[in-house]
């Protein structure tokens, strides 16, 4: 028997007093679990995606859509909605490195007790390689899609979406909205297309006013309307990451920019020694076919130090995305949506919904041969640049992103049980789509299509034997490729 001290005895009367007194008294829960009424029970809802029901010649990003104008009532905003804090998770894309630097750097976290500005960060040249081919398919084999398939899809979806026509002049910049490479000036361009990457249209869009109301925009000259960029530049890069704060990934971005524009000013520097030079021994690219009185108003901005990237009008298409490749932050998608809608170029852009487009449709291989790269969004860019002509590449970006975004069987995350699945696909004949949700082939479905397209009876019996060969095909190769080797 163990031997009581008088410490522990004074201990133990102490705690019988109150050990009895909390036995008589019920216990309160801090939070009380609710009783649900007889015969009733919850059910867990899944909120419905509200479709985009805007005009396909909308450009990217609702560019146009009235934000609210940077002034004096952001600040009482901002302090009334402060900015939700996101959970983390995993993101496929040209900015997946974004997603590791998420967390702020000890500099920007932590304010210097002393107000020292922290330095501007360093330009990192970048050395791109994303597999790209310019001006060849990484699918030389693979005779798809070729030039009838496109016109038929362009005429199906105009059906539904609408007629799509690009644009003759670019619109004028907004100061409300970042947007995806629609303004005239190609540094813009870049910047507002950096901010939209992995983040809402909206969330972008205050970034963008951010800058506008911390950096200002220049008031006269020749860069009057745009965003003071040299400030930018020489700012504290925490200066910078406060001013983009609410768009998202902040830290990330705003040494991208930094960078960019500290690259940009070196080139413009560079160029206005060569223009300048009487010796012309390395002469700046592009100089031979621009005008004089553009190569003295590029002499002026790099004086005034207005940085611009408007000199990547005068090289080719292949070249002007080469050279923004290596910008930081700037990938395939970014280069290819700068080229199509600022320097206004053929360019097919694949963002999400046109790669599983692109995939639904056929138009890149499921199964590559030895020695080609896997099949994602840039090989799907490299091989789809190539087979689709010109003059279809900006309908069907536009085209295939609204479809993407609006068709109840094609978008991302729907199934058979989706709202609006009864209502049918245009292109349901055309389309192979993978995924258990999505239902497999429905024969009846492909006539019914086949009809509204056109074609008649036999027309649509003979589509409709080939298009389940297809399939099958598909299907097999599909199974074969689905290996870890290609996970």
């Amino acid at each position: 028997m163990a031997r009581a001290t008088r410490a522990s005895a004074a201990k133990a009367a102490t705690a019988a007093p109150a050990a009895k007194k909390a036995a008589k008294e019920p216990q309160q829960l801090s939070s009380p679990p609710s009783t649900p009424a007889p015969g009733t029970r919850k059910r867990n809802r899944k909120t419905v995606k509200q479709e985009d029901t805007g005009d396909v010649n909308e450009l990217p990003h609702n560019l146009g859509t009235a934000l609210p104008t940077p002034g004096v009532d952001d600040d009482a905003e901002a302090k009334l909605s402060p900015p939700r804090k996101r959970a983390k998770r995993a993101l496929k894309s040209e900015a997946t490195e974004d997603l590791k630097d998420n967390r702020l750097d000890a500099a920007v976290k932590a304010e210097d007790a002393e107000g020292a500005a922290v330095p501007t960060p360093k330009k990192t040249p970048k050395k791109a390689n994303y597999g790209l081919t310019p001006g060849a398919s990484p699918y030389p084999d693979y005779a798809r899609p070729t030039a009838e398939e496109c016109q038929e899809v362009v005429r199906l979806l105009e059906k539904v979406h609408g007629k799509v026509t690009a644009p003759k002049a670019i619109p004028p910049p907004s100061l409300d909205v970042s947007g995806c490479g629609e303004v005239p000036s190609v540094l813009d361009a870049l910047i507002r297309t950096r901010l939209s990457a992995n983040t809402t249209n909206k969330n972008s869009s205050t970034a963008f006013q951010g800058l506008v109301k911390r950096f200002g925009i220049l008031q006269e000259g020749i860069g009057k309307g745009s965003v003071d960029w040299d400030a930018v530049r020489q700012a504290p890069q925490k200066e910078v990451f406060k001013a983009i704060e609410r768009g998202g990934l902040a830290d990330r971005k705003s040494k991208d920019i930094q960078n960019i524009l500290q690259m940009a000013y070196d080139e413009n520097q560079e160029r206005k020694e060569a223009l300048t030079s009487s010796t012309n021994v390395d002469p700046a690219a592009g100089a031979e076919q621009e005008p004089e009185a553009e190569k003295q108003q590029e002499i002026t901005k790099a004086t005034q130090n207005i940085i611009s990237l408007d000199h990547l009008h005068l090289l080719d298409t292949n070249a002007a995305i080469e050279k923004m490749l290596t910008y930081p932050g700037i990938g395939p998608k970014t280069a290819s949506c700068v080229a199509l809608f600022c320097l206004q170029r053929p360019s097919f852009a694949v963002d999400t919904h046109v790669f599983r487009l692109c995939q639904y449709l056929g138009w890149i291989p499921k199964t590559t041969k030895k020695g080609q790269p896997k099949v994602d969004r840039n090989t799907t860019y490299s091989h789809c640049d190539v087979r689709i002509p010109d003059e279809f590449k900006y309908p069907l970006h536009q085209l295939l992103i609204k479809h993407g975004k609006t068709c109840a069987r094609c978008r991302a995350i729907t199934g058979q049980s989706s709202a609006g699945w009864e209502e049918g696909c245009p292109i349901e004949h055309l389309v192979a789509r993978h995924g258990a949700k999505k239902g497999g082939i429905s024969v009846a479905d492909r006539k019914k299509a086949m009809k509204v397209a056109g074609l008649d009876d036999a027309e649509a019996e003979k589509a409709a034997v080939e298009a389940d060969k297809t399939d099958d095909e598909a299907a097999a190769e599909s199974e074969l490729s689905d290996v870890p080797d290609d996970e």
